[in-house]
């Protein structure tokens, strides 16, 4: 077994022991196919928490989206984008106009992978979603036939806020929802609205007037 291995292994059990974390699949069962999950976006610890509530085959198949400004910073943290969580590492900024910040994503697709991305693009630091990037749109565009999984992660903003360091022991949940596609016809604006609202909906409890 390769220190990589045993170090995924370590962390699911720490996520799982400091948060208590369960995977709900609310609208649709855990299956061993190509997916895109989307979520909302509050910590670092996102990403952690999700792995942690997927079953070990889909762990092996779904690879996260980091921002290689912040996980090549240092060795330790591209060790862990690269060699533990096998991460899709996108730029932030372009290097030049004609630069696609999505053909890293639309490779890893091409070659069959499942891919958990997060559409607001940056931490929210309020409990509701930011609006969507238009890139989960141009993926669901580019891939009519690929399910679009949305997954709420719940009270992960307790665990880890924005500019700490260590987490605090709160119980969270991830609950996966339908799947949806973009429907014909359907433009950028209505799409995303529509994917934000259906991640919205799986929030624990609903939303307070």
């Amino acid at each position: 077994m390769s220190l990589a291995h045993c170090c995924g292994l370590l962390l699911t059990f720490l996520a799982r022991l400091i948060t208590g974390i369960q995977g709900h699949w609310k609208g649709c069962p855990p299956a061993n196919e190509q997916r895109l999950y989307f979520a909302n976006h509050q910590s670092h610890f996102d990403w952690v928490l999700i792995w942690a509530s997927l079953p070990a085959d889909l762990r092996a198949t779904t690879r996260p989206i980091a921002a290689r400004d912040y996980w090549c910073r240092s060795p330790l943290r591209r060790w862990l984008a690269e060699q533990v969580f096998n991460a899709v590492f996108v730029a932030r900024t372009r290097a030049h106009p004609d630069e696609d910040p999505l053909e890293p994503l639309i490779q890893a697709l091409h070659s069959g992978d499942s891919l958990a991305i997060f559409p607001e693009g940056t931490r929210a630091s309020q409990a509701e979603p930011l609006e969507f990037k238009a890139g989960l749109f141009h993926l669901a565009e580019q891939f009519p036939d690929l399910p679009l999984i949305p997954t709420w992660i719940d009270n992960v903003q307790r665990v880890m806020p924005k500019g700490e360091l260590l987490p605090v022991p709160v119980l969270c949940t991830v609950t996966f929802g339908a799947p949806l596609q973009r429907e014909p016809g359907e433009d950028k604006r209505d799409f995303l609205a529509r994917a934000r609202r259906e991640l919205m909906a799986l929030r624990p409890g609903g939303w307070s007037a």
